[in-house]
Formats: structure tokens, sequence, C-alpha cells
């Protein structure tokens, strides 16, 4: 068996997707996903400029030395643009490898080690009111774990609530917005951290002690002022507390831990195992946050939680919707299979989504499962992708109040 081609795919049902899709000289067909919210087409010409070129006549059953060859040949490692690229080719041959054995993905990967995985939903809301009917509308979906983000008293637009977006249309209960230049938030972190346990207080006085709760810091807050706030949240008990502060500086976890006993995730910006190794040999963080999408595959991940679990630190993947079905039925397989595995990010798609790409993965009772379909379980529709051209959108680039660009 050999490849004998592979296609570049940009589609845009709601939001815009990047697919790859690997053919063999006998038909059998794999998909990848290689979406980088904001930086799509970067992607998309790294992928039809510099690698599709390298694949015909590989054999697809040499996953790894594919993974190696794309990423040591290059020379220039590392980075999400190929990072992305390298993630897709290999999730399109573990798609491909698969078919062939009849098997669905996880079994290649050691079979399921538990029955589903559970998966945590995004509730927000600009005041409490509307906090908590979105906290039930999730409950009511079958959520048994919560993201909670909230509005924030001064401030018109804040992260993760979805009421708050000013300039252009959300789409997919996605920040990223329809325009040629992002849109500009403002930022007040002492506001943020004077109003943020007060929403926990009042979500638990409501809910009770044993609903799992989690939040997004967004990577806004220094290593002192994260410190200030996982202390202040202890008494709500979180599942964890999300990119509480820049984690480039590794080291920087290190004041956080000193300080609170609030679990740590992070990671969805990282693109390689690089970018957490004092994170996980200094024990910093609980959770590894990244995206199989961004972070080189299946192949590249099942290697990093392996060695995230010599620390006893668990899964947490990246799963919204800028992910596409392709990359979140890759992360289903995998949580499936690992033992580390904790808890798995889950943003429904828009139907129109769900229509490009068809899906064979459940939410029962708020756990996912792949499906048991051969290979990743994911077709693509292309005569209907072709009805949504690629249209560009990005995140919104944020400021404080004195107009310093800060982290977004």
């Amino acid at each position: 068996m050999k490849i004998s081609h592979a296609d570049v795919l940009v589609t845009s049902p709601g939001r815009n997707f990047v697919t790859l899709r690997i053919t063999t000289d006998d038909g059998v067909v794999g998909y990848g996903d290689a979406t980088l919210n904001g930086r799509e087409l970067a992607v998309a010409a790294y992928l039809s400029d510099h690698v599709v070129p390298l694949l015909t006549g590989r054999d697809p059953h040499r996953i790894e030395d594919t993974w190696q060859y794309l990423y040591r040949g290059a020379y220039w490692r590392r980075g999400p643009v190929t990072m992305a690229a390298i993630a897709a080719v290999d999730v399109a041959l573990w798609d491909i490898k698969a078919k062939v054995a009849g098997l669905p993905l996880y079994q290649l990967l050691g079979g399921a080690s538990r029955k589903g995985a559970l998966a945590y939903g995004h509730a927000s809301g600009f005041d409490l009111e509307a906090l908590f009917d979105s906290i039930r509308a999730h409950l009511e979906l079958g959520y048994r774990a919560i993201r909670i983000q909230t509005g924030v008293p001064g401030l018109d637009s804040v992260y993760g609530v979805s009421a708050s977006t000013q300039i252009g249309k959300r789409y997919d209960y996605e920040p990223a917005q329809r325009s040629a230049v992002p849109s500009e938030e403002q930022w007040d972190t002492r506001a943020y951290l004077r109003h943020l346990p007060a929403v926990f207080e009042a979500v638990r006085n409501e809910f009770g002690p044993e609903l799992p709760l989690l939040h997004d810091g967004h990577h806004r807050m220094t290593p002192i002022q994260a410190a200030k706030l996982g202390k202040a949240l202890e008494p709500y008990d979180l599942f964890w507390l999300e990119d509480c502060t820049p984690a480039e500086n590794q080291e920087a976890l290190r004041l956080v831990r000193q300080h609170t006993t609030t679990p740590l995730a992070i990671g969805e910006i990282f693109n390689t195992a690089f970018d957490y190794q004092t994170l996980i040999t200094e024990q910093l963080i609980d959770y590894v946050r990244s995206a199989v999408t961004h972070t080189g595959g299946i192949t590249a991940m099942k290697k990093l939680f392996d060695f995230a679990a010599l620390y006893q630190i668990k899964s947490g993947i990246h799963g919204p919707t800028d992910i596409s079905p392709v990359g979140q039925a890759a992360a289903l397989h995998l949580d499936l299979a690992i033992h580390n595995f904790g808890i798995q990010e889950y943003m429904r798609h828009s139907p129109e989504t769900l229509e490009v790409f068809r899906t064979s993965y459940t939410f029962t009772d708020g756990l996912l499962h792949p499906g048991d379909t051969p290979g990743l379980g994911i077709e693509y529709d292309e005569a209907l992708a072709e009805k949504f051209p690629y249209d560009p959108a990005y995140l919104p680039v944020n400021r404080l109040l004195d107009g310093t660009v800060h982290d977004w």
C-alpha cells in the first residue's frame, strides 16, 4: 500500500476548518484536522506547498517514521503552523491504519480503559441570573461538569461570555469574528480578581458541592495574581483553574504552586512536549491541556500523556469548536485508551458543521464515546463543504484600560 495523493480541504460551515485528506492507491481514505484559529490559511499553504508533495508514494503504515521525517526533516522545528500540519498527517495515517485493520482507532492504542470520557461544557452569563440559566441548560443537556465564565462589572467584553461580542457576528459560540481585522476588548485584572470569588460562592450555594466546576483565566494574570486567585477559590473546590498565567515561563508556576492547592491545567497554546518539561517533572500542573490538532497528532500526544503519567498528571484535551470534528474524534480515541485520562472539553459544533463532518461519536449521561466505526469514525461531505467558502475571522485583541496590549 502506498499514498497516492493528498488534498487540503478548506471550508467554513459556521466557522473555518482545514482538513487534510490522504488517499491510498487502493482507495482507503484518512482524515486529519489542520485548523489553526485565525491562521487557517497559513497551515493550508504549509501543507499544500511543503508537506503534500512529500507524501506521495510513502507507506501509510509507517506512522512514526513519517512523523519524524516531517518534524526532523524540515530542520525548522515546532511552532503552531508546523505542528498542526504534522498533526493532520499523523491523524489521517492513524485513520487509514485503523480502517485497514477494520477497528475503531482506540483499539490500536491499547483498547478501552473506560466506558466513556467525562466531558465538561461551557456555561456563561454576564450576570448571575444568566449564568445560572446557562448552568441549568447544560445540566439538562447531560453535562456532569461545567466551566464557569462570567461578566466583570465595568467591562463590556469578557472572554468566555457569549453575550459580550460588540463587533461582527459570533458563530459557533466562539469569540472569533468575521472581520478583516481583530476586534479589541478591554481588561481590568483587579476588577476580575475582586469579582470572581463571589461568583463561585454563589454558584456553589445554588448548585451544591458535588458539581465539578472549572474556570479559565486565559493567561491574563501574573504569577502572583494567579496565586492569589487560586487561594481565593480554594473554598469552592474547583476541578481546575485553567491557564492562570502565561506558561511559556514554566518556572513561574512554582510561585503559583507555593500558594494554592487549587488544581491547575495548562497547555492549550503549547505545541510539543518540550513546552511541558519543567511543568511535568516538577509537578507544577495537574492537567495537560494540549489539543491533538495543535500538538503533532496522536503519535505525539500519546507520548506526552505517557510522560505526564509518570508524575500522576492527567489529560484535559483542548476541545472547543475551532477543533473540527476530526480533531475531536481523534481526542476521544485517545481519551478512551490512555490510563491517565482526566476530562474532555466538549463544545457542541453547529448543525452546519455536523452536516459537513458526519460523526459517529456519542454523548450520553455526561460521557463521550468515539464509537466503534473503523478508523476515526468521521466522514467528510466534500460537495456540501464547497458551499461554505473560507471567510476570514479573527480572535479579539485585548488591551488594559490604559491601552496597553494584554494577553487575550
